[in-house]
Formats: C-alpha cells, structure tokens, sequence
C-alpha cells in the first residue's frame, strides 16, 4: 500500500513538472505528449496494480497458511492443556468427593450422635416435665372436682332458707366474738314483753345508773340471697323488665324482715328504741345501700339500721369505745369514794403519829437523863483505872 502511495505522488509530481514544462509549446503537441504520458502511467498503473494484487494475494494467502497454522497449533496446544486441565480438575474433584464425603461421613455421625444424645436427653426431660404437668393437672382436677362438690353443697346450703339463716348467724356470732366481750352481748334472747320469739342476738348497753338494767340492742341476720341472685342474673343478661321485677321483689323482702324485727324485737325501754338488720354478704348490702328511698324509708319507718359486715364491724368498733368510756365514769366514782375514806383515815393517822411523837420525845429525854448519869459514873470510875490502883483497892461502882 506504501509503494502505491509513492508512485501515486511521483505521477502526479511527473504531471506537473510536465504541465510547467510544455506549457510554453503549442496546444497540438502538448494534447500529444498529456495523451502518451497519460497512456504510460496507465499502462504503469496497471502492471503496478496487477503486481501489487498478486503480492497481496500472496500475501493474503501466506497469513492464511500462517493463521491456520497458529491456529490449528493454538488449537492443538489449547486441547492438550484443557485435557491436561480437565484430568487435572476431575482428580481434585474426585479427591475433594473423597474427602467431602468422608468429612460429611465422620459429620453425620457426630450429629448422630449429638442428636440422638440431645434428643434422648430432651425427650427425657420433656416426658418428666409433661408427667409432672399431667400428675399438677390430675391433682388440679381432682381439687377442681372437690371444688365443684364443694360449690355445689354451697349451692344447695344457700338455696335452703333454713340453712341461709344459719350461716347468716355464724357470721354474725363470729363477728360479735371478735369484737365484743361475752359479757357484752346475748345470744338468742326475747327482748319483747310478752312474745316467745327471740332474736338471734342484744348487745348489752350498760346504764349509768348501776340500779337500772342494761338496754338490749336487738341484732337479727337475713339472707335473702334468692332474690339477690335472680337480680344479679338480670343485670348480667340487660333484661330491663327482669331487673325491674326481681328490684321490686328484693326491696319487698328487705322490707317483710325489717317489719317482722320491728314487731317482733323492739320494745322501749326495755331494748334500744331500734335495731339492727345483719346483712352478711357486701354485695347486697351494697344493693340495698345504693337505694337510699328504701334505705332511709326502713330506717325511719320500722326503727331497722340496716348492717352489712364492714359496717357492723365499725357500728360494734364504736359501741365498745362508748361502752368504755362509760366503765371509765363509773370506776371514776368509785376512785373519788375511796380517795375520800384514805383522807379520812390518813387524818386520823396524823393524829396517831403526833401521839407517837410525843411519847418517842419522852422517851428521848429519859434516855439523855439516863445516858449522861451513867455515863458520867463510868467516867469516873474509868478515870481511876487510869490511874493504875494497887491490888488493895477495889473498883467500886454506885450500889455496889
């Protein structure tokens, strides 16, 4: 391609030269000599491009030969090293299966063994843990059974009007124990001149008069929990004319009871001009609290305060701190009557301790006459031993 380059810029330099040349002559034999000059360089043109196109081909084709070589021996040399190669990666790999198999091998046993052992171990503990659940829940159950036994004698217990009365005065009873004395209180009592129906329990209300008797304050228990329960179920299904129909049947017998301690109990001056009524579970006397018409109306019709157990517990709290306050005057009294006669007799002892003070100074001057007359003899006949006397003389004392 270089030699076609040069002999192109020699032509055209050759063309030049020639222009310049023959520009002097005639138009005639320049038209001649571009024509012949024009002929050569083709004829030149095309032996030079016949010779360059069969250097080319020659060229072309030895580069041919050559790559084909290169590559045919690329290839040869490519094939044996990837063979190389491949034999090479198959034997690491077999070896790396070897080994990976032999390391999973000796891994699956380890975790076999650690599994089975972990495994054996938490099933262990699992089935301990699961029968000590079973022997709680066995136990659970059977309490629970005890339970329901228990709730179901509770059942039958509060549903029998008897038996509702009893447990009413058992928590009654329990409470007076706790917070009065025996003396303080009486247990089923009649408190109405002329009837034979007692009430369950009086407080006893000490006068300050001791001549006069104590005042019984009438406490009697009610339970009308047939009525308190059937209105506790209409509040939890809503039935506005259930709630509205078991209120009216509680109130009414809130109301019988309160009559029945009023006629039957309360008997001024002999007992307190009312009486208690005992309610003994919160939530009814909570019930009958809440409705303070019915409350108050009890209270000023028939004389009844009505009591549930917190309340009773203050009522009685208050009495017993009356009632002390009340022995505490009258042992006042009875401090002044016997602070009285020690001032008496405390008089009359001064005057025997002056009589005795007499005599005692009586005898204090007998003994000073007595002492210095005797004292001053033995002196004297001391003072003689102190004049050492001879054998002959005698110690001679006064009547002697």
């Amino acid at each position: 391609m270089i030699e076609i380059i040069l002999l192109i810029l020699l032509l055209v330099l050759v063309t030049v030269d020639i222009y310049f040349h023959l520009k002097s002559t005639n138009k005639t034999d320049f038209d001649e000599i571009i024509a012949k000059a024009f002929e050569k360089i083709s004829s030149g043109f095309k032996d030079d491009f016949l010779k360059s196109r069969e250097e080319t081909a020659t060229n072309l084709r030895t580069n041919r030969e050559e790559l084909s070589n290169n590559f045919k021996n690329f290839g040869d040399t490519l094939f044996k090293q990837v063979a190389g190669l491949s034999t090479m990666v198959d034997t690491k790999l077999k070896s790396i299966q070897e080994d990976n198999s032999a390391k999973l091998e000796e891994m699956r046993k380890t975790v076999d063994e650690k599994l089975h052992q972990t495994l054996e171990k938490r099933l262990g503990e699992s089935f301990k843990l699961v029968s000590e659940r079973l022997e709680l829940v066995h136990k659970g159950l059977g309490e629970m059974q005890n339970l329901a036994t228990g709730v179901g004698d509770l059942k039958k217990v509060l549903s029998n009007v008897k038996t509702r009365g009893v447990m009413g005065e058992i928590q009654l009873e329990n409470i007076l124990e706790q917070i009065l004395t025996t003396g303080q209180y009486v247990k089923n009592v009649i408190t109405k001149a002329g009837s034979n129906m007692p009430v369950e329990f009086a407080i006893k209300i000490p006068s300050k008069d001791a001549s006069h008797a104590d005042l019984l304050l009438p406490i009697d228990s009610k339970f009308p929990m047939d009525k308190y329960h059937a209105l506790v179920d209409a509040y939890e299904v809503g039935d506005l004319a259930k709630i509205d129909a078991t209120s009216k049947e509680l109130e009414y017998a809130i109301k019988k009871s309160a009559r029945d301690i009023c006629e039957k109990y309360i008997d001024a001056p002999h007992t307190t001009d009312f009486a208690i009524m005992f309610l003994p579970v919160e939530g009814l006397y909570a019930e009958i609290a809440r409705r303070n018409t019915l409350y108050e109306g009890i209270r000023r019709d028939y004389k009844v305060v009505i009591s549930g157990p917190t309340t009773l517990v203050a009522t009685l709290s208050s009495l017993q701190m009356g009632f002390r306050t009340l022995a505490i005057e009258k042992r006042s009294s009875e401090v002044w009557q016997t602070l009285g006669e020690v001032k008496t007799e405390f008089d009359k002892f001064g005057g025997v301790l002056e009589k005795a003070k007499t005599k005692i100074n009586e005898a204090g001057k007998e003994i000073d006459n007595l002492v210095g007359t005797r004292t001053r003899v033995i002196q004297s006949k001391l003072k003689k031993v102190g004049e050492f006397p001879t054998a002959d003389e005698k110690l001679k004392l006064p009547g002697t």
